[in-house]
């Protein structure tokens, strides 16, 4: 079967985001001041060939721990849809 599988990967919260504080200043510069924080990151879909959903995750979870995220400066979460 084929599943599709969305990952999210974001900056992890104890490190600087300078993406997101960049469009932080934007926004501020374009009058736009209720915006207290942002931190930018990636989504990405895959389209899993698979057995089950489960292991359609797995497999995204391997992607994302050898490629798609880099664990010392960011997080992924997996999501079947």
């Amino acid at each position: 079967m084929k599943f599709t599988v969305q990952v999210k990967v974001m900056p992890l919260k104890e490190l600087l985001d300078p993406q997101g504080k960049a469009v932080m200043s934007g926004l501020a510069n374009l009058g736009i001041k209720q915006v207290e924080d942002v931190r930018l990151g990636k989504n990405i879909t895959l389209q899993v060939e698979a057995a089950s959903a489960d292991e359609a995750k797995q497999i995204a979870e391997d992607a994302s721990k050898k490629l798609l995220a880099n664990p010392v400066m960011e997080y992924f979460e997996v999501a079947v849809i």
